[in-house]
């Protein structure tokens, strides 16, 4: 046993530590010509793969099915079989070492399976002289301990060799990715429908018209606004994001256009607005629906005369920003119920670009998924890889919250792991965890309160997870008007507070209430 553990912790090839492993039963038990039996995956029956003791002949001729002979039946049973005489046991087939060739008197065989995580791989064999010193029960114990021994190290390298393939393929998939030149402006894919969006992003680049960019949320409109300003002129000026439904109402005209010393409270020095500060640059306006119509008037005869006035200041000042815009909102039927100018929108819809959805670019996920895996690997010093079938899984999903939630679902996956190599059961797993249809309220809100105040069959309401820290995409028309009445009743019309217990933030309930309120 010393030997055989010595044997195995040199790091040698399996086939040699298999072969020696035999070797010393031989040298050292006299348990003679052993051999380990295993699969032929090509032609599906059991054959000699290790022995020593026996000719190349010899073992080639050691092919068994299931149940044949006194091997294929260890290997059926999953049961140590020991023939006292070969010589004479009518089930020893005597197929790779002819009986004519064994030694005068009688020889026993001894075989045992070896398994791999519970199932029966093959068997380990051997042939004894029958006459010896030593109890035969304790040859029996041994040759059971060397077969789990060597089940152990076939497990061992099996998991070894599937995850090298496994690395191999990803390593590929990456070569495929950069080969395929898919970090041109940072936008990933090759996709027929993103490709017509870049080139439209390229055709207008050196214009100065404004540019309403439109699709549904998380498809990367930041993203494309930058491509615009890198494609055209204006590329070494200055590229201002302004996100309209982070900014506070009563904000909105000083962040834009700047204030003087004074103009209000907290005013103690003058500050130029975003549209000067982007100089001869872009300024980017996202989610430009949130825009409150009185700043909607201030924005037009910004893009119409080309200035701007401070805040408490009377006196005009040139601004030659070119302006970008996006929006998941349909502006059209925004315009229709008199929640957008129909000038403003005309004004922006100069150059309307649609970009598709992730469900429009299937093909773009895998290289998607490769890059989030990248990017998360790097940022948080781990070192998680897919599969071929995790990444074939993950682009058969689909993902209504486009490439913000596969990157958010990424992100978790390489967080949560524990495993090196992620195979497909792992991504399912935590997909079906967490829900990405159904709404999850922030871990910071409040949990939903059930009150008496409903009647009758409930909606289903979300529950925080604090393990898994993300809020998935919720569609605009994800809740009814009924549930949204229920809950601001409950909150005394709170808004606020109704928005917490059914998940949601302040922000999209109120944008609910006013679509379903004009319906």
């Amino acid at each position: 046993m010393q030997e055989v553990m010595s044997l195995i912790g040199k790091d040698l090839p399996l086939e040699k530590v298999l072969r020696e492993i035999l070797h010393l039963m031989s040298e050292m038990l006299g348990l003679n010509r052993g051999r380990i039996v295993l699969k032929d995956n090509d032609r599906g029956d059991f054959h000699i793969a290790h022995s020593y003791g026996l000719t190349r002949e010899e073992a080639t001729r050691g092919r068994y099915l299931p149940g044949e002979g006194i091997t294929g039946q260890v290997i059926a049973s999953g049961q140590l079989v020991l023939a006292r005489n070969i010589k004479t046991d009518p089930v020893f087939l005597g197929r790779a070492v002819h009986l004519s060739s064994l030694p005068p008197g009688a020889v026993s065989f001894i075989a045992t399976p070896v398994k791999m995580e519970g199932r029966v791989v093959g068997a380990l064999a051997c042939h004894r002289i029958l006459h010896r010193d030593r109890p035969l029960s304790d040859e029996l114990t041994l040759m059971k301990i060397m077969a789990t021994l060597i089940g152990q190290l076939l497990t061992l390298h099996d998991r070894v060799e599937r995850q090298t393939r496994e690395l191999r393929a990803h390593n590929k998939m990456l070569e495929d990715a950069l080969k395929g030149g898919r970090a041109r402006y940072g936008i990933i894919g090759t996709s027929p429908a993103l490709l017509q969006a870049i080139a439209q992003i390229e055709k207008v680049a050196a214009a100065t018209a404004s540019v309403l960019l439109l699709g549904e949320s998380g498809t990367g409109k930041e993203l494309f606004a930058r491509a615009l300003h890198l494609a055209g002129p204006r590329r070494d000026k200055p590229f201002i994001k302004v996100n309209c439904a982070a900014i506070p109402e009563s904000l909105f005209e000083s962040e834009l256009f700047g204030h003087e010393k004074g103009a209000f409270t907290g005013a103690i020095d003058a500050r130029p607005g975003w549209f000067e500060q982007a100089g001869d640059g872009t300024i980017f306006l996202d989610e430009i629906g949130e825009l409150p119509l009185a700043m909607q008037t201030k924005l037009l005869r910004t893009l119409q005369e080309g200035t701007v006035i401070r805040l408490g200041s009377k006196k005009e000042t040139r601004v030659n920003a070119r302006l970008v815009a996006a929006t998941n909102r349909d502006i059209g039927r925004e315009v229709m119920r008199k929640n957008f100018r129909e000038d403003l929108f005309y004004r922006l819809n100069v150059i309307p670009i649609r970009l598709p959805s992730l469900d429009e670019r299937q093909g773009d996920i895998p290289e998607l998924a490769l890059f989030f895996v990248d990017k998360i690997n790097r940022e948080n010093h781990r070192n998680v890889s897919l599969s071929k079938s995790a990444v074939d899984f993950i682009a058969c999903q689909s993902w209504p919250g486009n490439i913000r939630q596969l990157a958010n679902f990424v992100e978790r996956l390489i967080l949560l792991s524990t495993e090196t190599v992620l195979e497909r059961q792992d991504v399912e797993q935590v997909l079906l965890g967490s829900a990405p249809s159904a709404p999850i309220a922030s871990p910071v809100m409040a949990a939903p309160v059930m009150t008496s105040a409903y009647h009758g069959e409930r909606p289903a309401m979300p529950s925080p997870d604090p393990a898994f820290p993300f809020r998935p995409y919720m569609k605009a028309t994800s809740h009814e008007r009924e549930t949204l009445e229920r809950a601001l009743m409950e909150a005394g019309g709170n808004k606020t507070r109704a928005a917490q217990r059914l998940g949601m933030t302040e922000r999209q309930f109120s944008y609910r209430w006013k679509k379903l309120s004009a319906a």
